[in-house]
């Protein structure tokens, strides 16, 4: 049997899916305060996409599972362990987590998508060094989906300030400061950080309430239950065709958030996108 799904996928022009792996280890950003100084870091674009990992043979997503890319988009990469993101582009994540979730994958689909590099796991030096590197992996590529996000240096408060100014207007969600002196590292660090307006985090779908009004017949609001147990509502955020075809109960969700309340649940919460189990 084993043999026989082999020939399919290779037949199919696909890379053979092996059994899923443990979760790779992966740094992990924290919520960066308000007034950070972005003089000890690299600033980057914080990317609407799906992480992926290439270890030189394959591509996983974060949970461990072979992403189903075509053969020709894996058989392109380096030998390189590389870290970054697939993007579509600004906003476009629930077009893409179509795509690459997709076990058959369509070559028109898969010609769009970039796979974005923000780190080399394991390679030696400090992020400076591994910037340098990154370009020069990928340069030597000659890849045409393969980039690296843009790392700056950013002189003060100011610049930074208008930066995310920029992106917040263009359709980004903020940036990420990684510490230019990091070795590279994983798990949950304060060497990298996020900077965006608001705060994002993630809940269960629990129930799913009637809207009214001109919301009749359609979704109203999405009961989540938080990580600390207790439940809020989402009642904004949704577009129309969400509201038509809810999440279902059991599915996590990603919501953004303003703040705290005094009692400290998320304030001004509003639905953000399906957390796909990848």
């Amino acid at each position: 049997m084993a043999l026989i799904m082999f020939a399919l996928w290779v037949g199919a022009g696909l890379s053979p899916v092996l059994a899923q792996t443990p979760p790779p280890p992966v740094l992990l950003a924290r919520e960066a305060v308000a007034d950070v100084d972005p003089a000890p870091y690299w600033v980057s674009e914080k990317l609407d996409g799906v992480r992926a990992l290439w270890d030189g043979r394959q591509l996983r997503f974060r949970s461990g599972h072979v992403v189903p890319a075509p053969r020709w988009f894996v058989a392109a990469l380096p030998p390189q362990a590389l870290d970054g993101e697939l993007w579509l582009g600004r906003g476009r994540f629930a077009e893409l987590s179509g795509i690459v979730r997709t076990a058959v994958p369509v070559d028109a689909d898969w010609r769009r998508v970039r796979y974005m590099i923000f780190e080399l796991p394991g390679a030696p030096g400090d992020f400076s060094a591994r910037v340098a590197a990154m370009r020069a992996v990928v340069g030597a590529a000659h890849c045409p989906w393969l980039r690296v996000v843009e790392q700056r240096r950013i002189a003060d408060r100011a610049a930074l300030a208008a930066w995310l100014a920029a992106v917040i207007d263009q359709g980004g969600e903020g940036l990420m400061l990684h510490r230019a002196d990091a070795p590279y590292l994983t798990g949950r660090s304060d060497v990298l950080l996020k900077l965006k307006p608001w705060q994002d985090a993630e809940g269960i779908v629990v129930a799913q309430l009637p809207g009214q009004g001109r919301l009749a017949g359609m979704l109203g609001a999405l009961e989540i239950r938080l990580a600390d147990g207790r439940h809020l509502r989402l009642g904004t955020g949704f577009t129309d065709a969400q509201r038509r075809h809810p999440p279902p109960l059991g599915t996590q969700v990603t919501f953004r958030y303003h703040g705290l309340t005094a009692t400290g649940l998320p304030r001004f919460a509003s639905f953000l996108r399906v957390r796909e189990p990848l």
